[in-house]
């Protein structure tokens, strides 16, 4: 069978690279086109239409001033799946464009599979009635998204979160500091983000904790769309090491970690490192946000959970003196400490067991083999 699989930014790159893993092995026949990034590239063993990095602007005003390349993205994908005829076009979170080439897809007889839901949950409920109109099935990974769409008669079925399967394949390097040449000196891991804009405004404040915390060091996760050269133009003369492509082991062996708010909170839940979330944009992009935004809080862990288990510090709330404060809290306050600990507990239960991936590739190897669905 054919599959067209679309992720439109790093974290998506992720989940459908191991989709198509999984598929493989669930659907021995199995060919792919694929719109994703290098992860993507290197499981189906096929170049992307368009790679990621062309892909990913986050906000309403980032969106607004990259309006002319989203468009002919769109169109390129549009007129390539006519030209390819997939069995199954399975859409990977990235909902801004996914959804309107689902619709696309639909009008035109392609069987639409839709693997990690759009937010809409969180800004956005209208939309679950196109979401109904478009999209044949729907694959949930947080498991209050059941009961979200049950409330507007759409049955949809959560396989579990596919980080899960990502952390639980993960082998850890036990020579991590030798070979990154660090120091024996504890870690604090700065998770700055995928996007520019989160490089822009983010990363000068992590930076700055340098001079705060001498004890530690700090090391830098970078994104696999951008360079070390990116990232030193920022650090400057700093000692602070970027690493790419280690993003778990430097969870691992972290203290405690900074993490922009996106899936990295996620995982650096799963892993049970201590972080202090934090979120800067345009103050326009955010402006519009806390109109439209329905959910108490941004980060994965506090929104799975329905509490605030982990500090979230936004736009004014994030600066460099209170991202100190709370990884001081993190570090040297054994109550506050444990108390998150524990929340991760919580989450732990609440996300369930690995296997998202293997469960998402059946199902959507079975709908595409039974045209009748």
């Amino acid at each position: 069978m054919k599959y067209y699989i679309i992720a439109g930014e790093t974290s998506g790159d992720l989940h459908g690279a191991n989709l198509i893993k999984a598929l493989k092995k669930e659907d021995e026949e199995a060919t792919f086109r694929i719109v994703g990034g290098d992860q993507m590239q290197e499981a189906a063993g096929v170049a992307p239409l368009i790679h990621t990095a062309d892909m990913a602007f986050m906000g309403f005003v980032e969106v607004i001033k990259n309006l002319r390349k989203i468009s002919k993205n769109l169109n390129k994908v549009k007129v390539d799946l006519l030209k390819e005829q997939p069995d199954t076009l399975v859409l990977v979170d990235f909902p801004g464009f996914n959804l309107k080439v689902a619709a696309f897809a639909k009008k035109h007889g392609i069987r639409v599979c839709y693997y990690i839901s759009p937010k809409i949950w969180a800004w956005n409920e209208g939309r679950v009635h196109k979401i109904k109109r478009v999209v044949d099935h729907m694959l949930c990974i947080l498991p209050f998204e059941v009961d979200f769409y049950r409330r507007f008669g759409f049955e949809v079925t959560y396989v579990g979160n596919p980080l899960l399967d990502a952390v639980a394949a993960h082998r850890p390097n036990p020579d991590f500091r030798t070979d990154n040449s660090l120091s024996d000196r504890p870690i604090i891991a700065l998770l700055p983000g995928s996007r520019q804009m989160e490089i822009d405004k983010l990363l000068p404040q992590m930076v700055d904790l340098y001079f705060l915390f001498p004890a530690h060091q700090f090391v830098v996760a970078g994104a696999p769309n951008f360079s070390e050269a990116d990232y030193n133009r920022v650090i400057g003369d700093l000692p602070i090491k970027v690493v790419f492509d280690q993003t778990y082991d430097l969870l691992l062996h972290a203290e405690a970690a900074v993490v922009t708010s996106g899936t990295a909170t996620l995982e650096a839940g799963i892993l049970k490192v201590p972080q202090v979330v934090v979120y800067k944009a345009n103050k326009l992009t955010v402006a519009i946000a806390r109109f439209l935004v329905k959910v108490k809080f941004i980060s994965l862990v506090n929104l799975i959970n329905g509490f605030l288990s982990v500090r979230e510090l936004i736009q004014e709330d994030c600066d460099t003196r209170s991202i100190a404060d709370e990884l001081h809290e993190l570090i040297n306050n054994k109550e506050h400490r444990e108390s998150v600990l524990e929340n991760y507990d919580i989450l732990a239960q609440k996300l369930g067991s690995p296997g998202a991936s293997e469960k998402a590739a059946k199902l959507i190897a079975g709908y595409t083999g039974n045209r009748s669905n």
